[in-house]
């Protein structure tokens, strides 16, 4: 419970200094405590507000790096997207058709191999009991 006296003090120690800083005084609320049983000692902590005065000294924002210009590419004409689009749709037919040959090259060993182990049963593998 110790700890919870000690939160809600902080708490209210920094609100107080917000509250000096900022000038405004009636937006805080303390934070509500449960209600203790009879045998917890509860203690309560005392906050008064400190003026702080500060010098006169100019802070600078820190710098922040420059990110590096975004380079527009220039304007396009009509031709060269469609020329460029029909490039890229033709290298991708091309690789569906590889895609394709080569599945039906595998099926086609894998169906070979499998009539010869059929046809021949010492090309079978051996039977695990």
């Amino acid at each position: 419970m110790k700890w919870i006296s000690e939160r809600d003090a902080l708490i209210a120690q920094t609100m107080a200094f917000v509250q000096s800083v900022t000038g405004k005084k009636g937006d805080f609320r303390p934070p509500e405590r449960p209600t203790a049983a009879p045998d917890v000692l509860v203690e309560t902590v005392t906050v008064e507000a400190v003026s702080v005065e500060t010098s006169a000294v100019e802070i600078k924002p820190p710098q922040i790096p420059h990110a590096p210009p975004v380079i527009i590419p220039p304007a396009r004409t009509s031709g060269d997207f469609r020329s460029e689009m029909q490039a890229r749709i033709a290298n991708f037919r091309k690789h569906q058709e590889r895609f394709e040959r080569e599945r039906e090259e595998y099926c086609a060993a894998t169906l070979t191999r499998l009539r010869a182990a059929i046809r021949d049963p010492s090309l079978r593998p051996p039977a695990e009991d």
